[in-house]
């Protein structure tokens, strides 16, 4: 089985993009993979974090990860602080890399904006560590969002480098795994902005740890038009809250927006919104009501992390000794 790695930032409360662009997809590739699943909390630091709240959190998000299906027994799941071969590796691919690659990085242009120079240098060369994160493991395939293809590509940039600069065959190349129908899910309140944990309003997304009512009166609240549903996807072109809502639905009960329109098409929003809230609860509830219980149980995430830890370090450990030693650092 080949070996993937994916890292997911430790920050807010996973939302409903985060589960269906990465979590569920990462339950199911478990079958057929051995699969390294990653707490980032060395990139959650490229922003100013309050430290309780971090370690909260982390063990918050371990709690979800678990509660929608991660195995850490048959996987690997851990914080990547907890695996000191992530920085080392990290800082030598920070000399590999080359400063001109760095900045063809559209998403730290995104990020830093105008106010570039006032940003950390963390954030400006976390693409380096997020190839340590994936090449310490010599993973070959990383489930990723279109919009992080750039860092693969910079990821195999540097492995190609280190391999010609000292003359060996010693990193692989990275796949990238997109999935070809991932629904790209909105703010309920614009439909032209993904969905985020960091947006100021809760009411712009569905947490998993949302109970049904919670979840109820979102979709109540969620922005809308006032035409009716069409009863194809061509009638969604410049209704961009009345798509999301679609793709949501579509996205959680595993059919097409094709096939919810068929259903559902000449509908107002009031008796859609009722059917994708059953859809919705039907989902998420039983994740977050998991959630919950764990989190009563912080010794045993805990635990489930340290072992993750440790079996990580345990594949890592040799694989970064010896880029090490290639280098030239005296053991």
């Amino acid at each position: 089985m080949q070996r993937i790695f994916s890292g997911i930032q430790p920050t807010g409360i996973p939302q409903l993009g985060n589960y269906l662009g990465a979590i569920r997809n990462w339950v199911g590739l478990q079958a057929d993979h051995e699969c390294i699943f990653c707490l980032v909390d060395l990139h959650a630091i490229t922003v100013w974090q309050d430290p309780e709240v971090l370690r909260q959190q982390t063990l918050a998000q371990t709690a979800v990860l678990l509660a929608a299906g991660i195995d850490p027994k048959a996987h690997i799941l851990f914080n990547q602080s907890a695996v000191s071969a992530h920085a080392r590796l990290g800082w030598i691919f920070d000399c590999v890399s080359r400063l001109g690659w760095l900045n063809r990085m559209t998403q730290f242009k995104d990020k830093a904006g105008k106010d570039r120079e006032n940003h950390s240098a963390g954030l400006y060369v976390y693409p380096n560590l997020m190839a340590a994160d994936i090449l310490v493991y010599k993973a070959t395939r990383v489930p990723v969002g279109d919009d992080q293809r750039q860092h693969l590509e910079l990821a195999n940039d540097i492995a190609q480098k280190f391999n010609h600069d000292y003359g060996v065959d010693f990193f692989p190349a990275i796949e990238p795994l997109i999935p070809p129908a991932a629904a790209r899910i909105m703010s309920l309140r614009d439909g032209t902005k993904k969905m985020s944990k960091s947006d100021p309003s809760a009411q712009s997304r569905i947490e998993m740890t949302d109970d049904a009512d919670a979840i109820a009166l979102k979709i109540r609240r969620a922005k809308t038009d006032p035409e009716p549903l069409p009863s194809e996807p061509a009638g969604l072109q410049d209704r961009p809250e009345a798509r999301n809502l679609v793709d949501i639905y579509a996205a959680l009960a595993g059919i097409t927006a094709a096939d919810v329109l068929a259903r559902h098409g000449g509908e107002g929003f009031g008796p859609f919104k009722t059917a994708l809230t059953e859809v919705l609860v039907q989902n998420i509830v039983p994740i977050a009501d998991e959630t919950r219980r764990l989190l009563e149980a912080p010794d045993h995430l805990r635990a489930v992390l340290r072992d993750g830890a440790a079996r990580a370090a345990q594949i890592a450990e040799p694989i970064v000794s010896e880029a090490e030693r290639l280098v030239g650092f005296l053991k």
